[in-house]
């Protein structure tokens, strides 16, 4: 897996939010592959108990959502919780997990934000500067921005916007839960990605890669007792 490398983590806050500045304007939105073959899942667990973060991926073949390779990393917590700059925190363990990954997936779902962020560059969109790839934010909570209610039913949405500007969608997977937040990471359109997460969603709320990372991590977490 190719990481590149685009800046130091051990930053302040406010060198934090320039490169998040900057690195905003070399995001691509819009899709950059078809007919995907593998798609990856991206979540991390912590413990508040040592202040150690446990990363996990898990790659599925697409469309049969069957598995390929999981990979998992831990590392203590270095940067503080900063509303806004959740990359900063988690960033780095994801990629020593993602270090270990042998199959290149052509798409990677993030438990985290796209560009559905107040400067524009969430975790799945620094994560896929930094390796890359066309990346989906899936997050289970708004940070930032406006939109409607969203109808009750499977497959319903609301376009999600900020200042005007739509950003993300937020979409209902299945009818009686809460939706969740979708919005594209780097090189992948909106449409795309609200496609993407419904076609990897499987009864739950969450879609089958992001959803399956958080279970085998957490139980890791458990195992490892942290």
């Amino acid at each position: 897996m190719k990481i590149r490398t685009l800046h130091p983590w051990k930053v302040s806050y406010k060198e934090a939010v320039r490169i998040q500045n900057e690195l905003r304007d070399r995001l691509i939105i819009r899709s950059e592959f078809t007919n995907p073959k593998l798609v990856a899942g991206a979540d991390v667990s912590y413990s508040k108990k040592i202040a150690r973060f446990y990363a996990m991926v898990v790659i599925l073949k697409y469309p049969e959502l069957t598995p390929v390779e999981e990979a998992g990393a831990t590392r203590p917590i270095e940067f503080p919780y900063i509303p806004g700059l959740l990359s900063f925190r988690e960033t780095p363990v994801l990629l020593e997990a993602f270090k270990r990954v042998k199959n290149i997936p052509d798409v990677v779902i993030v438990d985290g934000q796209g560009i559905a962020h107040p400067r524009g560059l969430g975790l799945a969109s620094h994560l896929g500067l930094i390796l890359d790839l066309p990346t989906v934010g899936c997050a289970k909570k708004r940070l930032a921005g406006e939109h409607r209610e969203v109808a009750d039913r499977a497959g319903g949405y609301e376009l999600l916007r900020i200042n005007g500007n739509v950003v993300g969608a937020v979409l209902r997977t299945k009818k009686g839960v809460k939706p969740v937040f979708i919005s594209p990471g780097h090189r992948i359109d909106l449409a795309s990605s609200i496609e993407l997460v419904l076609n990897t969603t499987r009864g739950y709320r969450l879609p089958e890669p992001t959803r399956q990372a958080h279970m085998k991590g957490g139980k890791n977490v458990k195992e490892i007792g942290i």
